[in-house]
């Protein structure tokens, strides 16, 4: 039997079976994938592809974060681009905004339809590595034979979801690879330095949406998630990340209503060695200026009066 025939019958003996999706992510994904967009393993064609003025006013959505991913993109790519994988970058529909593919491996992936434009969406290529990361909202790894379409089965692809400022998905950091040997124990190494950069990414990206406030790093017991907070020269939390939302019980998504930092940091339920790195970063501002506090109130970018009332707060004096 054919092996693009063998993996066709085992797709929908799996997708057909509700206790194997209820017992695997994966078959669960081939499920929806059959029964919710109504695909067919075995379906000849190309991905859908978007093109002309409805990519280009997609990408223009998407321009200033494409900027601030664009460095962290072309460092991944300097890391697995030699053995033989491409970097994609999507947005939350599952269209890849931008690429990184060597010379040699452009037609391989441009024949898989992974180039600018194409939508890897779940609902129109089933289980894949961008589809199914933005569909679960988690890091995966879809290697070979999971993939549901037959003809996608030559790859393997890993990737990581990316939040945005408002807490709510934005993109998928995509690594594709065109290797017929790369093993499992291979993806999981890759996979390690796409959550990495994803998380490089957002937390970039975050700076940028909050560049005239302070960025405190909070602590989170997701050593992969992002947690960040923006606070304003009045003092009030003015954005967070998703993960920093959680740990504080804020808004979980959308616009975020302005609280007192004191009243979010100071909850006993809060995550501990917060308030210490705060001190912590007061300490050094203040070190680098010599004790000067208008000189370290600007470092910090808040006003000198705002900076004798943290000290106080945190027991410093200005010795």
């Amino acid at each position: 039997m054919p092996r693009s025939v063998a993996h066709i019958e085992k797709v929908l003996q799996v997708a057909n079976s509700p206790s194997a999706a209820a017992r695997s992510r994966l078959a669960a994904s081939w499920r929806r994938s059959a029964e919710k967009h109504g695909l067919d393993p075995g379906e000849h064609r190309s991905p859908v592809r978007l093109e002309g003025t409805h990519l280009r006013e997609r990408l223009g959505v998407f321009d200033k974060f494409m900027t601030v991913a664009s460095p962290r993109l072309d460092s991944l790519f300097s890391l697995v681009g030699q053995s033989g994988c491409a970097v994609l970058l999507t947005d939350d529909d599952g269209v890849v905004l931008d690429q990184r593919i060597s010379e040699a491996d452009a037609p391989v992936f441009e024949a898989w339809g992974l180039c600018v434009g194409a939508d890897w969406s779940e609902q129109t290529e089933g289980t894949n590595g961008i589809g199914t990361c933005l569909a679960e909202q988690r890091r995966v790894i879809i290697h070979r034979d999971e993939h549901f379409y037959a003809r996608n089965t030559a790859m393997s692809c890993i990737d990581a979801p990316i939040y945005g400022a408002d807490g709510k998905i934005m993109a998928a950091l995509d690594v594709s690879s065109a290797r017929v040997d790369q093993t499992e124990a291979f993806n999981r190494l890759i996979g390690a330095q796409v959550a990495q950069t994803a998380r490089a990414i957002e937390e970039a990206n975050f700076r940028a949406a909050f560049q005239k406030a302070r960025i405190v790093v909070a602590e989170s017991d997701d050593a992969e998630a992002s947690t960040l907070l923006a606070i304003d020269d009045h003092d009030l939390i003015i954005g967070a990340t998703r993960e920093a939302r959680r740990v504080f019980g804020l808004t979980p998504v959308g616009e975020l209503p302005p609280s007192p930092a004191n009243d979010v940091l100071g909850r006993e339920d809060g995550p501990t060695g917060f308030e210490k790195a705060e001190r912590a970063a007061v300490i050094r501002a203040l070190t680098r200026a010599g004790g000067n506090v208008s000189e370290a109130s600007r470092q910090l970018g808040i006003g000198r009066a705002t900076l004798y009332r943290r000290m106080k707060r945190l027991g410093l004096d200005q010795s």
